[in-house]
C-alpha cells in the first residue's frame, strides 16, 4: 500500500505543476497580449518644471520623437514645484502600466535622495525602473565679462588668500552642490550666496556684488557668445565639444564630473516588457539628428544608457553627492 501512496502523491504533485504551467503560461499570454498592444491611448511624461523652462523643452523635445515611433500621443504634463520633486512623487505613486512616465533629473533623483531621504516622500531607486538616460548637461563656473579673473585656475589660487562670494540659483540644487564639491576638492573656502534665479545673480555678479556664478552651463551658453559673461571651466569627464576651449574641472586636477542629467522612469511594477518598449523607442530618439541637433546646440549632450545602465548611473550620482555632504553643507542645507 505504501508505494501505491506514493504514487499517488507523485501523480497528484505533477497533474497541480502541470495546472501551475498552465495557468501560468495563460497568465504569460495574457502579459504578452496587452504589451503587444501598448500603448493604446497617450502616455503622459509629468515635467517638474514649469512651461518654457530648460528641463520643459527637453520632455517637449522627447515627448515628440518618441511619439512618432510609439504610434501614440506622449503628453507633456507640467507639475512643478519643490525642485521636481512634486513630479517625482506623483510619478512614484501612479499606476505601473506605462502609462505614466517622469522626466527624471539629477535634483529630484540624485540630489534630494542623497542629502533629503528622511523627507521627500518617495524613495529612489525602489520607487521606479529606469528606462534610460537622455542627456547629460555640464555645470560651469562664470564670471562677468569685466573680471579681472580670466582662467579658474587664477580664480581658485585667489580664493585661497582672498574672501571671494559665488551666486547659485538656490541652496541645495544641483549647482550649488557641484560647487560645493569644487571647494572641497580645491581646497578652498568661498562664500556661498543663492539667488532667485540666474537673472539676479547675473545682474549682481555685473555689478560686482558677487564674484562668480555657478549654473548649469546650456541656459548660459548665449551669453557666453555675445560676450557678457565668460565660462572659465566645466564639470565632465571631458570636454565638451561645443566648448572645446573650455577645460574641464577634472583638467585643472578638481575632480568633480557631476553634471545635470535628464532621463526617464517609469512607477516600479511597470512590466520588464513595457519599460524596454519605452527604453527602445527613447533610443531611436536620441539617435535622430534632430534630437541630437536640439540637445548639442547649446553644450549638452545626449547619451543613450538604457535601463540597467542608467539605474546604475543614477546610484553612482547619489553616492557622488552624499560624499559631497559635509556637516556645515547639511546644516546649510537644513535652514
Amino acid at each position: 500500500m505504501k508505494p501505491f501512496f506514493n504514487l499517488s502523491r507523485t501523480a497528484r504533485r505533477g497533474g497541480s505543476l502541470r495546472r501551475n504551467a498552465l495557468v501560468l503560461t495563460a497568465l504569460l499570454a495574457v502579459a504578452t497580449a496587452a504589451v503587444a498592444a501598448y500603448p493604446e491611448f497617450p502616455v503622459k511624461l509629468v515635467v517638474g518644471f514649469p512651461p518654457g523652462g530648460g528641463g520643459d523643452l527637453y520632455g517637449r523635445l522627447i515627448a515628440n520623437a518618441m511619439g512618432k515611433t510609439l504610434g501614440q500621443t506622449v503628453v507633456v504634463e507640467n507639475r512643478g514645484g519643490a525642485g521636481g520633486n512634486i513630479a517625482a512623487d506623483l510619478v512614484a505613486k501612479a499606476k505601473p502600466d506605462g502609462y505614466t512616465i517622469l522626466l527624471a533629473m539629477s535634483g529630484n533623483l540624485a540630489v534630494a535622495p542623497a542629502l533629503k531621504a528622511t523627507t521627500i516622500p518617495y524613495k529612489v531607486p525602489d520607487d521606479f525602473e529606469a528606462i534610460g538616460l537622455i542627456l547629460e548637461a555640464p555645470h560651469g563656473l562664470f564670471v562677468a565679462a569685466n573680471s579681472k579673473y580670466d582662467a579658474a585656475k587664477t580664480l581658485l589660487e585667489a580664493a585661497r588668500t582672498q574672501k571671494l562670494s559665488f551666486a547659485s540659483t538656490g541652496t541645495g540644487a544641483a549647482a550649488h552642490i557641484g560647487m560645493e564639491m569644487v571647494k572641497q576638492r580645491a581646497g578652498v573656502d568661498i562664500l556661498h550666496v543663492p539667488y532667485k534665479g540666474s537673472g539676479p545673480a547675473i545682474t549682481d555678479m555685473i555689478g560686482g556684488q558677487v564674484d562668480m556664478f555657478f549654473a548649469t552651463a546650456p541656459p548660459l551658453v548665449g551669453q557666453v557668445r555675445q560676450g557678457q559673461l565668460r565660462l572659465l571651466a566645466t564639470t565632465g569627464e571631458k570636454r565638451n565639444p561645443v566648448l572645446p576651449q573650455v577645460p574641464t574641472f577634472k583638467e585643472l586636477g578638481v575632480n568633480v564630473v557631476a553634471t545635470q542629467w535628464y532621463g526617464l522612469v517609469a512607477p516600479a511594477g511597470t512590466p520588464p516588457a513595457i519599460v524596454k518598449h519605452l527604453s527602445e523607442h527613447l533610443s531611436r530618439a536620441l539617435a535622430t539628428p534632430e534630437v541630437q541637433q536640439a540637445i548639442r546646440k547649446d553644450a549638452a549632450m545626449e547619451r543613450n544608457l538604457p535601463m540597467a545602465d542608467f539605474k546604475r548611473y543614477i546610484l553612482e550620482d547619489i553616492a557622488r553627492y552624499r560624499d559631497a555632504a559635509t556637516p556645515a553643507l547639511m546644516k546649510e542645507i537644513s535652514q
